[in-house]
């Protein structure tokens, strides 16, 4: 099992697909997320003209217990030092199917967070950190996580 999540991981990380301006993904310790693991993700934007689409990622298999997943995504500015937060619910599945795309038993989202495109205000590196907002403590079966963002064309 070890080997295929490992073989499935890489090949979700080096896929074929390279449209994104950035993209990192994160491995849960032993498949499990806690609350006192929050990834920190850091991306340098220079583009301020430009239009971006950012989504959250994440890989859970199928003994994941909820539909829905509630998410803080903390956000620091370049030359800033406090963080901004948004609690974002991103719904995973409806009454009979995972929303994602599956193989076996490990399921993959890509959730678009911000409906309008976004603008990033000013250039430099910026730095995410995500954790959850669930009140089980820690959430079994989520594999791993992370962010994507993308230039709107």
């Amino acid at each position: 099992m070890v080997r295929l999540l490992t073989i499935t991981a890489l090949i979700f990380l080096y896929g074929c697909e390279d449209t994104g301006l950035y993209q990192q993904v994160m491995f849960t310790p032993d498949a499990r997320w806690s609350k006192s693991f929050e990834p920190r993700m850091s991306f340098s934007i220079q583009d301020t003209a430009s239009s971006y689409r950012i989504f959250f990622l994440l890989r859970h298999t199928d003994a994941y217990p909820f539909s829905n997943i509630w998410v803080n995504v903390k956000s620091r500015l370049p030359g800033e030092t406090v963080e901004r937060a948004k609690r974002f619910e991103l719904r995973l599945a409806t009454d009979d199917h995972w929303l994602g795309t599956g193989m076996d038993d490990l399921f993959d989202h890509r959730i678009l967070l911000y409906r309008n495109p976004v603008k990033f205000s000013k250039p430099g590196d910026y730095s995410i950190r995500l954790s959850h907002d669930m009140r089980v403590e820690p959430l079994e079966g989520v594999v791993n996580l992370g962010l994507r963002i993308e230039k709107v064309n």
